[in-house]
């Protein structure tokens, strides 16, 4: 029984006792970038020219459900209560959909409108969301419990390297990800033509990144290292 969202750390129903109808949380639209060439009918899509497609922000719909007694409590619930815990913050939160387990959305609350009755009313809320919804174990857990056979893939994202080594990341999701890397020691990582120097420690780069799919990888060094990131879905 689809019983609601948490936001921002609460929950619709546990927190306020409000019910949802109409649960939509949409599908993004492609961002293509396109060039047509002159005096001819060929166009180019170069879309995809970093590796993977881009997608706009997506528009999650939720029509919440107020009962009450009198005006008085209407206001009450409406006013102080559910427009606060929705409105309040000004940057995207984490959003758990209940008919989704194991992922969430980064969504922050746009619009709004309500309906009065004299016997009940009702809310209906637009988010704004990050396109994907995001995984919350990071890939090459051991949750087995947690699996799924349709959408996971069992792979190993942390190794031992003495001299050099070929590993195979596998980014299972529809976008690009951007990895953070963990290692005991100074590494050299090679993805394609490109060669990374990896410093001792964290790191997080824009610089390396991992396409939908196969991801082939050079390491060369001598200790641990490690890459954490998280597949994202339409």
């Amino acid at each position: 029984m689809f019983k609601g969202i948490e936001f921002d750390g609460k929950h619709s129903y546990k927190d306020f006792g409000l019910t949802i109808s109409n649960p939509d949380i949409g599908i993004p639209s492609k961002i293509k970038n396109t060039e047509r060439v002159p005096h001819s009918n060929v166009e180019y899509d170069f879309s995809s020219i970093y590796g993977g497609q881009e997608y706009e922000e997506r528009t999650l719909t939720y029509t919440f459900n107020l009962a009450y007694r009198e005006k008085a409590e209407y206001f009450y619930l409406y006013e102080a209560e559910a427009l606060r815990w929705l409105m309040t913050p000004n940057e995207k939160k984490v959003l758990k959909d209940d008919r989704i387990p194991g992922y969430y959305f980064l969504a922050e609350v746009m619009t709004s409108g309500n309906e009065f009755k004299f016997v009940g009313g009702n809310l209906t809320v637009n988010f704004k969301a990050y396109p994907f919804m995001i995984a919350e174990l990071s890939e090459g857990n051991d949750i087995w419990d947690e699996f799924n056979f349709l959408l996971d893939y069992a792979q190993d994202t942390t190794f031992d390297i003495s001299g050099t080594k070929e590993v195979t990341l596998y980014n299972p999701g529809v976008s690009i990800v951007y990895p953070k890397i963990v290692t005991t020691a100074g590494m050299k990582v090679t993805k394609g033509t490109t060669t990374y120097n990896i410093s001792t420690g964290t790191t997080e780069s824009y610089d390396f990144f991992l396409v939908p799919g196969e991801n082939k990888i050079n390491i060369s060094g001598t200790g641990n290292i490690s890459f954490e990131f998280y597949k994202e879905l339409i």
